[in-house]
């Protein structure tokens, strides 16, 4: 059996490595930029200068390189022979997908960057013109037009915001004395190196150059690398390591992006709920379970197993969502008055340390039992199902009879001999209940206000915050592995006819 298991661990490294580069891939998919929606979207206001310009710049800069995505995305890239190995410098992601779309489109990465650099160069010509109330609108216009060419891409579109932008640059203007001048003539030289950068972009595009692969290798120094193993040497001298990331390996999973709270503090945090809950919900399913499965088989067919089977199958067709909201409405609210408010609706009861131990256990049974109550009727019901149908597959088999024959007790003869071997299906169940136990039931945690690793994980996800969503997933993995592991095991211990040796 060691060998066997000395195998399956040796596999646990290969999958953890595709597990992590899909988690990784996904990450790097998903739509939106963590850094701008950190910095609140870059939201500019409409009187914004020059300098309020550059230190955004430099915050979205800092920002980047704390959580390192100012680097390559991994070890090596391939791309198109046009496309330069210096893209990821664009740390802008909206900016960087329209620059590699152009670079699809022309071809020609000089020009389309010196373009791109020139309508970084009008942006700040604009914000750097002193305020004048006659040309407010039209340098706000401008301003917003520049925005525009970061991420477009379409000819027509670019073309039509160019012509906009002249018209804006050449409006005349008459003040109280009659004079007419052009207050944004100042900006004319600029905006003419915008068109005129395009315009070469178009002329002397060479799409060509796409159709020879390229690859690019950037060493450790990557966004993934960062992530999995941290940027701080794993020997040498001693370093600063609060100023570097020691990666996933190390047990530093990052910074949450929303808080900049550690991603390990949050876990720690919510994984204890996670686990009560999951203890006593996986305790009472396998006492109630069991035990109902083993009766219902050994009193097949009659009555008893009729009926029982018909509530069992009512029991799991009953969505979750449904039965809590039932709960809440008729249990803990009052609807029908004082009579029927037995259970608080939320929340965990006394957490602080004023309170005695009992006086918490006592507080915190209260809030669980409508919870647990919920996960376990759909659950329980399953179980019972699969108990009872393995156990009639056992008993009636021909030594169940034979052990009959010989005169055993049909208590010693179901508990001993066909109990054991009916457990196969039911281990099978427990193994998928390690991820289950930090993944939490987000549903049920959402509803109860359950501050458990569900109600993290859904709040990761809709606020963006891949640091946290995908260290849960990454262990999420790891202990499914582990929990097939341990369901193979348990084979074993249960059926000695099971031995995964013979198979090497």
């Amino acid at each position: 059996m060691f060998p066997y298991i000395l195998k399956r661990v040796l596999y646990f490294i290969p999958t953890f490595i595709v597990i992590s580069l899909i988690t990784f891939l996904l990450s790097q998919m998903a739509p939106g930029d963590p850094v701008e929606l950190k910095l609140k979207g870059g939201m500019q206001s409409a009187n914004q200068q020059a300098s309020d310009k550059l230190s955004g710049e430099k915050a979205y800069l800092e920002l980047s390189e704390k959580y390192g995505r100012n680097l390559p995305a991994f070890y090596f890239s391939i791309t198109s022979g046009a496309e330069p190995d210096t893209l990821y410098k664009i740390t802008r992601k909206a900016d960087r997908e329209s620059l590699a779309r152009l670079i699809n489109m022309y071809g020609n990465w000089p020009l389309i960057s010196a373009y791109y650099y020139s309508v970084q160069n009008l942006e700040l010509a604009v914000l750097s013109m002193p305020d004048d109330q006659a040309s407010f609108e039209a340098r706000k216009t401008i301003r917003d037009n520049c925005n525009i060419l970061y991420i477009n891409y379409d000819d027509n579109e670019i073309e039509n915001i160019l012509k906009q932008t002249q018209a804006l640059v050449d409006l005349s203007v008459t003040d109280s004395q009659q004079v007419v001048h052009k207050p944004l003539a100042s900006i004319s030289g600029t905006f003419g190196n915008v068109k005129n950068s395009y315009e070469k972009v178009k002329a002397e595009k060479r799409p060509s150059a796409n159709l020879l692969p390229a690859f690019h290798w950037y060493g450790t120094g990557n966004q993934y690398h960062r992530w999995m193993f941290g940027d701080v040497p794993w020997f040498g001298p001693n370093t600063d390591i609060t100023k570097h990331s020691k990666g996933f390996f190390r047990f530093d999973f990052g910074t949450s992006y929303v808080d900049d709270r550690e991603v390990s503090s949050i876990i720690k945090d919510s994984l204890r709920w996670t686990l009560l809950l999951s203890f006593i919900i996986v305790l009472l399913e396998y006492l109630i379970s069991i035990p109902s499965g083993v009766i219902l088989a050994i009193r097949s067919n009659t009555l008893f197993d009729k009926v029982y089977t018909v509530f069992l199958f009512i029991c799991y067709s009953l969505p979750v969502v449904w039965i809590g909201t039932l709960l809440i409405t008729f249990l803990t609210s009052d609807y029908y008055g004082d009579k029927f408010n037995l259970f608080p609706p939320y929340g965990l009861g006394k957490v602080g340390d004023e309170f005695g131990f009992w006086e918490k256990v006592t507080d915190r049974s209260y809030h669980f039992v409508l919870p647990v109550f919920t996960i376990t009727l759909g659950s329980f019901a399953y179980m019972s199902r699969q108990m009872r149908g393995s156990m009639l597959s056992v008993i009636r088999q021909d030594y169940i009879r034979t052990a009959f024959a010989k005169g055993l007790s049909p208590g010693k003869v179901y508990w001993k001999h066909a109990f054991r071997n009916s457990l196969l299906p039911i281990i099978t169940i427990f193994s998928s209940l390690l991820p289950a136990m930090i993944s939490g039931a987000v549903i049920i945690e959402y509803m109860f206000n359950i501050p458990g690793m569900g109600r993290v994980s859904y709040d990761a996800q809709v606020q963006r915050d891949y640091p946290v969503l995908f260290t849960i997933l990454l262990f999420s993995a790891i202990l499914t592995m582990l929990g097939n592991l341990l369901a193979d095991i348990l084979y074993v211990m249960v059926d000695p006819r099971i031995s995964f040796n013979k198979k090497m």
